[in-house]
Formats: structure tokens, sequence, C-alpha cells
């Protein structure tokens, strides 16, 4: 069996996903364009060698709409050979893609591929593309629907995790955040986005509060309470009702934050990485996705990595680095806990609560800061994982070469 290798990670700034944001005045488009074009030059890239591009956009409408993939790729100047598309597993689209991307060389469906993602959050806000499982009251009801945030305070709730225990993850995730920046950690795969002048407009995750204590983030109000009073609560205690009630911790401070953003990550054979003298980074060993309890939502870290484990023989003392993206606090706490891992193995250069979650793009994101940190850190192996919306999680397991 042919195998995966990854020979290029790039990825944008994250630019604040509202109006005032400097990323907002870039289209879509161009976001998931500029990663193309990087991939290409940074490589010196014959792109009719590359087979497919796959991006993840978790809203794929108005500006991310049309198959923003394939059109990003002839915008790019790729040959109109390379073929493309878009998929959407919610906040795990990004790192899907990449996995998509490896299956494909792995069956010899192509030679090389793109993985990546894209989220213009400023542009196209979230939910723009609706949706039956918020909105129909019928698939709703069979679902036990609540909120993301609900079900992050369910995960809270049910396993004891208190609002001081949130937010000294969140503080510890800026602390890192910070210290990667300032070491330069991200230079490797920083692709800094430029105008339609082609003048450099951002070069560096802008989301990030360095300053944030437990002290400013004590200031903050739970963000869900009122989603919890509309009734949300009470369907989460009809579908968990040892819980006597819903404890509610999270706020903007403990939770991901809304940016644009994107990424990519180039992947292919031995063969043809020695064909076109490239040298592999990575091989990817595994890959795995799987349905969780929808409710409670959040939980499908833990069952990927254990299924992506499984499949690359290996078990969770084989693992060196490990990163999950900061949807909520109490996700990683939950993931730490349940696999017994510790925090110095995880998130180790911060995560998208300090840098935030530009949907479609941060599974490709993580997956490249990871191998970057490999690399920095000279260790072997690493997992990627994200929660994703109506409850799966998606898995990654990487072996630097």
């Amino acid at each position: 069996m042919t195998e995966a290798y990854i020979y290029d990670a790039v990825r944008t700034p994250r630019g604040k996903g509202r109006k005032d944001g400097t990323l907002h005045q870039i289209t879509p488009m161009q976001l998931a364009t500029q990663v193309l074009q990087g991939i290409r030059n940074r490589n010196d890239l014959d792109t009719a060698n590359i087979d497919d591009v796959i991006l993840g956009c978790v809203s794929p409408v108005g500006e991310q709409g049309s198959n923003v993939a394939r059109v990003a790729a002839i915008n790019a100047g790729y040959a109109e050979t390379v073929a493309g598309y878009q998929i959407n597993r919610f906040c795990a689209s990004g790192l899907e893609a990449v996995n998509v991307a490896a299956a494909k060389v792995i069956s010899g469906e192509a030679d090389m591929a793109i993985g990546g993602g894209l989220e213009s959050m400023s542009r196209v806000p979230m939910g723009s593309d609706g949706g039956a499982m918020a909105m129909d009251p019928d698939v709703a009801f069979k679902s036990y629907f609540v909120p993301q945030g609900i079900s992050a305070d369910i995960i809270a709730t049910k396993y004891g995790f208190s609002r001081d225990d949130a937010d000294a993850y969140a503080v510890e995730s800026q602390k890192r955040a910070a210290q990667s920046w300032q070491e330069k950690r991200f230079d490797k795969s920083i692709l800094p986005v430029n105008d339609v002048a082609g003048r450099p407009v951002l070069s560096h995750d802008e989301f990030m509060r360095p300053e944030t204590t437990m002290q400013s983030l004590g200031a903050l109000k739970p963000s869900f309470v009122q989603q919890g009073q509309f009734g949300f609560d009470n369907i989460a205690i009809q579908k968990y009702p040892e819980l006597e009630k819903i404890n509610h911790i999270h706020h903007a401070g403990n939770s991901s934050g809304i940016v644009d953003g994107a990424a990519g990550v180039l992947v292919g054979s031995k063969e043809i990485g020695e064909k076109l003298g490239l040298t592999p980074r990575a091989k990817i060993r595994a890959m795995a996705s799987v349905g969780s309890e929808p409710t409670i939502m959040l939980t499908g870290p833990e069952f990927a990595a254990q299924k992506v484990l499984k499949r690359a023989g290996m078990s969770k003392s084989d693992i060196e680095l490990w990163e999950l993206n900061e949807a909520f606090a109490s996700v990683v706490l939950r993931f730490m806990q349940a696999l017994d891992i510790d925090h110095s193995d995880i998130n180790v250069n911060g995560g998208a609560i300090a840098m935030g979650h530009p949907l479609g793009a941060t599974g490709a994101m993580i997956l490249g800061t990871v191998l970057d940190e490999l690399e920095r850190s000279g260790k072997e192996t690493a997992l990627a994982t994200l929660c994703i919306g109506a409850g799966m999680g998606t898995a990654t397991v990487i072996e630097r070469v």
C-alpha cells in the first residue's frame, strides 16, 4: 500500500472575525487563493503534478459557496487539470480535508493533493447556511438538540470542572500562544496575507490577549445562561437526568475566538516527492472519524483518538505531542481527564482560546502547528483531533520523518 507523506503545511494568521478585523477586507476566495499560491511558490511546484485540492468550509454559502476549492485553484493560477471540491465536517473540516487528501494518495487515486480549509467569519457569519438540526423542531426533538455552548457546560457539569478550572486553562493558553509568537515558533508555517495590491496586511494572529489573568476572566459573565433559560437546560437534563442543573462556566474568555483564516497541507506519495525533489516532513500513520452522543456533542475527540490509535497499532504512550482544538476549555479538560494526558504534552503552543477558531481551517492549522512543534522539539509522534458539531470526532496520527 502506498504511504502518504506531508511535504508542506502553511496557514494565514488569524484575523479578528468582525468588521474591524484586519482580514475583513480580504475575501474568502483571496484567503484560499493565497494559501494555494504559497504552497506552490514555497515548493517551486509545477501544479500539473497536483491531482486534487480539498478545502473544508463550514458555512459554504455566499462568498464561500460554489465550490471554493476548485475556483481558488483556478484563481491561484494552478494547472486547469487540478480538480477541487469543498467538504463540511463542521469544526473538523480542515483536518478531514487533509485526511481525504491522504486517503487519495494511499488508495492510488492521487499522487499529490492539497487538503486544508478556510473560513471568513467576519464576512460569512457562523450559521449562515442554516440546517435542520437547529431549525426543524421535529429533527431537534429527536436529537435532543442544544447549542454547543450548552454542550460545553454539560461537559463541565457532568465531569466536575469548575469556572476556575476553565479560566485557569484559558490563561495558560494565552500564555503559551504569546510565548510561541515571541519565540517565533510559528514562523515556518505563517503566510502573511496581502491586499489586492500585494501589500502585506497581517502577519500575526491578532486575536490574542496575552494580558489575560484570572481576575480579568473572573469579571466576565457566563455566556450561555440565557440560552439555558430558554429551555435548553431542560433538554440537557432530560438527556442527562443525573444532573440536577447545568453549571454555566463558559464565556468569551475560556471559549474559542471567532476569526478569519485559511490553511493548506501538501500531501503526496514518496515517489512523487522524489520525482519533484521534495523532502517529506512527516508520514501520516492513521486517520479516523467517529460519531458520538449529539447532545453533549463535544466528547468525540476521546473516542476518535482511541480509534485512530488502534488503527495505527499504537497506544497512548506512543504519542509524544497532542493537539486538540480548544473549542471550549471543558473540551480539553475532559479529553485530558479521559485519556490521562498531562497538560504539558497537549496544545503546547496555545490554541483557539488564545488565537481563534476559523471553523473550516482550524483542523489543517493545528496539524501544521503540531508538525512544526515535532521538528522544533525533536520529537517523533503526534496526534491531532477536534470536537465536532452534532457529536463527532476526527483524529490523525503523524510521525516525523
